[in-house]
């Protein structure tokens, strides 16, 4: 194909930042009708250059074309103005407007000064239709699920014509049936000579959609190659720069001994009993033993969530009791759940889990500063050594312990709240998608220390939507379908994904 019928050429970009070389040299072409996956693990300067294509950040050098015209994003309105279409991985919502008004914010539809909101609801509608799920287009962004908003933000992509149309993890937070649905729009975008840039961290998603697929590493072109020349194994070691062996590590089974001799999986540690909120949450009792990583899985909107939530004190429960070694516990807010030695790590990050104006060593002394006080008064130095081991540990990538957390990559950050809650040695850990946007380097390092969390004892429930890392990682799978458990699998090993979605949708 002749560079005239590129959608999209970017040549020699580069960009730094103090103490970072976000991008060196980067070339990419991007072709009518085509998927590119871009990939790389986290920091490797993946959401610098989408940025910049976006218009919200500028390069140091290089050039950008569209349609063979020369490109200057000075801003987001000109990168969209010149055909760009961005969904970042982030929402960019505003919380007090309803769908229908997120959607065609700045783009109103009006007649004589009026606006005729019969038409953009209709047409919101239609757009939600396309996505295959069913949102009220009034409904307040803040009452929507994390899913949910993630949908408003495709539909707002979707609702202007774009030629261009990049995707950052996208489906991180659909269900199955929603991802088909994505990969149908995706399919009509192509046949219309869009082209599409796609981000995601599942590659599952990337052989089942991309064309070709492009691969960053620590700022630089590693390569670009057809998909049907790659396999899996090739783009995990073209992505962490090593093969893995394995997508998840070796774990003994429940009932195998320890080298000292007794079975790994122990008595009951954390036991929920008959909770209850509303509908969300219908008659739920379970039990997470020592050692043992617990499953709960199920479509979005089962309860998951709000089960987690309700063991935290997030939210209040109506009925129901939470034991922890058989000690009942009095648990209305989270600073309660905390002190009993229970922590969750939140499905959305950003706006639960960390306080993006602070820095990376604030957000993560913020449960633990009674550790490093001393009379009352915190002592910084004891609070960076401690974050200095776990950046070693998780091989957080980060210039410096006092930069905004903001700045980090979404893997990056996920990896401070982990640390910061194995510093404080909780009993109890509730990981709600703890590999949610993260690449597959740092997931497997997540597994490991998942792993080293459980042989310590503690007990581990972990929520997930990702089929394969529930059936990965799980030594037992409990299934949830409209606020009740439907089923548990004990027998892991020989489970599949069709017998979780027959529970999940019972």
């Amino acid at each position: 194909m002749t560079a005239a019928a590129d959608l999209l050429s970017v040549r020699g970009i580069s960009k730094s930042f103090p103490g970072v070389r976000a991008l060196q040299g980067i070339d990419l072409r991007l072709r009518s009708g085509e998927v590119l996956a871009l990939l790389g693990e986290n920091g490797a300067g993946k959401s610098t250059l989408l940025k910049i294509l976006a218009g919200a950040l500028q390069p140091d050098q290089g050039t950008i074309e569209v349609l063979g015209q020369p490109l200057r994003a000075t801003s987001p309105r000109a990168a969209q103005r010149a055909g760009i279409g961005v969904i970042y991985q982030e929402f960019n919502l505003v919380p007090a407007l309803t769908a229908r008004e997120n959607i065609f914010l700045g783009q109103e539809s009006s007649r004589l000064g009026l606006l005729r909101i019969g038409d953009e609801r209709r047409r919101a509608e239609r757009l939600f239709e396309r996505i295959g799920v069913r949102i009220d287009p009034e409904a307040l962004v803040r009452g929507l699920t994390v899913a949910q908003q993630q949908v408003v933000e495709i539909a707002k992509a979707l609702a202007f014509s774009a030629r261009i149309l990049v995707m950052d993890e996208p489906s991180a937070a659909l269900s199955p049936r929603e991802v088909q649905g994505l990969f149908g729009i995706i399919g009509e975008l192509r046949a219309q000579g869009i082209g599409v840039i796609y981000v995601s961290h599942r590659l599952s998603e990337i052989f089942a959609i991309a064309d070709r697929v492009m691969v960053l590493r620590d700022g630089q072109h590693v390569g670009t190659q057809p998909i049907g020349r790659l396999t899996r194994e090739r783009v995990i070691e073209m992505m962490v720069g090593r093969s893995l062996d394995q997508e998840f590590p070796h774990r003994p089974g429940p009932i195998d001994p320890h080298p000292t001799g007794p079975p790994r999986i122990g008595p009951p540690r954390l036991v929920v009993e008959h909770l209850v909120r509303g509908q969300a949450v219908r008659d739920v009792s379970f039990e997470v033993r020592r050692g043992e990583i617990l499953a709960l899985t199920g479509l979005i909107g089962a309860g998951r969530t709000e089960t987690a939530r309700l063991i935290f004190g997030a939210d209040r429960r109506e009925r129901g009791t939470i034991r922890l070694d058989g000690r009942e516990l009095t648990i209305r807010h989270p600073r309660q759940a905390i002190a009993a030695g229970i922590c969750l790590l939140n499905e959305d990050r950003k706006s639960q889990g960390l306080v993006l104006k602070q820095s990376v060593q604030e957000n993560f002394g913020l449960p633990n500063l009674a550790r490093f006080s001393r009379l009352g008064v915190l002592s910084p130095r004891r609070e960076r050594a401690a974050l200095r081991g776990y950046i070693d540990q998780l091989r957080i990538k980060l210039a410096d312990p006092r930069q905004r957390i903001a700045n980090l990559s979404g893997g990056n950050q996920q990896k401070v709240v982990l640390a910061r809650w194995l510093q404080r040695h909780a009993e109890v850990v509730i990981f709600d998608e703890p590999t949610r946007g993260i690449d597959v380097g740092a997931k497997y390092e997540i597994y490991l220390l998942m792993h080293r969390l459980a042989d310590q004892g503690k007990a581990i429930l972990m929520i997930s939507s990702e089929l394969p890392e529930v059936l990965g990682m799980a030594d037992r799978i409990l299934v949830m379908h409209e606020g009740r458990i439907t089923g548990e699998i004990r027998d892991v090993a020989g489970a599949t994904q069709e017998q979780i979605m027959d529970l999940a949708v019972a």
